[in-house]
Parts: C-alpha cells; sequence; structure tokens
C-alpha cells in the first residue's frame, strides 16, 4: 500500500540531511511540512533545503507562496492530500519532512471542524488586545485551557485569541475540542521522530543561528522589514531582527533572543510530539536504524 514517511522533531535537529537519505532509499519525492519554508522570501530564517538539496530530490511545499498570501492548516492538508493522490501513482513511498505541529496533524489527523466564533466574541477580544495587550488574554487562557496554553506559541497573537475565542464560544478548552476521531487516509502513515538529549539539541541551534547570520539573516530580515505586520513574519529569527532595525535592541542582544526563543519553540515542540503515541524516535545519526525501521514496515 502507498506510504506516506513521516520525518518529524524539534527544530535544528537534523531533520534536512537525513530526509534526503530517506528519500533517495526509498526512491520517492518529499514534502515539507515548515509552514514558514512556504514563503520564497524566507530561506535562511528558515533553514530551507538549497538549491544543491533541492536537485538532489524532487521536493513540495518549499517557496511556493509570497508573503502576502494567505495560509493555514486547512489549505496545506487539502494540498497535500490531493498532492499526495498524484505523487502517489508513480511514486509507493513519500517522505514527508518538517517540524510544525499543526500542518503535519492536518496531513495525518485532519482538521477538527470547530464552531465559528461570534463576530461579539472576536471583535471584544480584538479590543482587548488593542487596549491591554497579549499578555492578559494569555492569562485568561492559561486559566481556561492550561493543555494548550502549555503547546501554543505564546508570540503568536492569532493563534492565542483564536484559542481563547473558542473556549469562550463552547464553554469547552480548545485542546478538548481538537480531540475528534482522526479521518481515515487512503495510505499507509509511518511516523519517524528525531530528537537529542538536550544540551546537544541546544549547542546545535546556538551554532545554526551564528550560521544564520554569517549567511545573510539580518540582510534578508531587512528585505522583508517592510512587512513585519504579516503573521508569516511572526517568526522566530525575523521578529527579534525587527527589534533591532526598530532600535529597540543591539544586535548582540537580538541574535541571543534568537537563540532563546528558538530554544523554547524546540520545547515546545517536542512536547507537542510526545503526545502521539505513533511515533518511533531515532537519534538523527542512526540512519541505518531509521532505514531498516522503514525497510521492516514496507516489507509488511
Amino acid at each position: 500500500m502507498n506510504t506516506l514517511i513521516v520525518l518529524l522533531g524539534p527544530t535544528g535537529v537534523g531533520k534536512t540531511e537525513l530526509s534526503l537519505r530517506v528519500a533517495s532509499h526509498v526512491g520517492g519525492p518529499i514534502i515539507s511540512s515548515d509552514s514558514r519554508q512556504l514563503y520564497k522570501e524566507l530561506v535562511i530564517g528558515t533553514a530551507a533545503p538549497t538549491a544543491e538539496q533541492l536537485a538532489r530530490v524532487r521536493h513540495y511545499f518549499v517557496g511556493t507562496l509570497s508573503l502576502t498570501d494567505y495560509y493555514n492548516a486547512s489549505q496545506f492538508e487539502e494540498e497535500v492530500l490531493s498532492c499526495l493522490e498524484n505523487l502517489f501513482q508513480t511514486s509507493p513511498h513519500v517522505v514527508m519532512s518538517g517540524g510544525s505541529m499543526m500542518y503535519i496533524d492536518a496531513v495525518c489527523n485532519g482538521i477538527d471542524d470547530l464552531p465559528t466564533v461570534s463576530p461579539e466574541i472576536r471583535n471584544g477580544l480584538m479590543k482587548r488586545f488593542e487596549e491591554e495587550g497579549l499578555d492578559p488574554i494569555r492569562e485568561e487562557l492559561k486559566q481556561l485551557d492550561p493543555v494548550h496554553y502549555n503547546e501554543v506559541d505564546l508570540n503568536n497573537y492569532k493563534r492565542v485569541i483564536h484559542a481563547l475565542e473558542i473556549c469562550l464560544m463552547t464553554g469547552k478548552t480548545y485542546s478538548e475540542l481538537r480531540t475528534n476521531p482522526k479521518k481515515q487516509r487512503p495510505f499507509n502513515i509511518l511516523k519517524i521522530g528525531l530528537n537529542r538529549d538536550r544540551e546537544e539539541l541546544c549547542n546545535r541551534i546556538n551554532a545554526r543561528v551564528d550560521q544564520m547570520m554569517s549567511d545573510g539573516l539580518l540582510e534578508e530580515a531587512r528585505k522583508v522589514y517592510a512587512y513585519k505586520h504579516l503573521n508569516s513574519l511572526n517568526t522566530v529569527g525575523y521578529k527579534e531582527l525587527f527589534n533591532y532595525l526598530d532600535g529597540e535592541w543591539t544586535l548582540d542582544f537580538a541574535v541571543e533572543k534568537i537563540k532563546r526563543n528558538t530554544r523554547v519553540y524546540a520545547r515546545k515542540q517536542m512536547t507537542w510530539f510526545k503526545r502521539d503515541k505513533d511515533i518511533t524516535w531515532f537519534h538523527p545519526d542512526d540512519e541505518s536504524g531509521v532505514l531498516s525501521f522503514i525497510d521492516a514496515h514496507l516489507k509488511k
């Protein structure tokens, strides 16, 4: 049966190179499940595959959008399922690699049908946000839905506000409503998680940020500065450099904040992934173990 091999893990763990090797091993293409690699203007800060890597294996959903394009996990689900239907006609094994939790869930499990939020609740929360900032809204979400509070990107005001909207609209927690039964897919899904011990991962993240700065991340941030209000740029690496460009922070301080916020994001990713008992975990250096695991599964 056709199989989607999902290679996931926290940012900086080493998914890209291993995904290329896995894809070459099974003879299939790669679908990126990184919600920011979709944007063609964000190459350095998202650690998008290089031209050489793109030439090695056919990639999908990399550099296909502009910053002003609206996009969400529901669209990703629909477009990936359509793409897979075509790919499986010639490639029975396809790799999906990335770390965007909601995008991976959308493809594997389906987007939950959440209720429409009333204009009164939406407008009321936006008014609070404009007058009081995000802190009181975060705190209310923490009280009403501590599970989702520990998983959501607390700097992404749209996601924080939306989660609280659902809580206030339904009287239930957002996390509770996101646990509908999985949608059935007409293909097998094999989930492989990559992780390193905490110190090793932190060192890799710090080194990667330094490399991004050497590669021109600041210049990339300057080019997209005019669009900093867009949700696509509410992204670690860019928002910190925008504070530097605004004159609020020194460059050294901004770089240290990128490292710290990336480490925080990696912890949130692992909190999310560890809930999923279908994931089999490997160290990224254990290529032979990963390939043997895949081979054993595909023979079943």
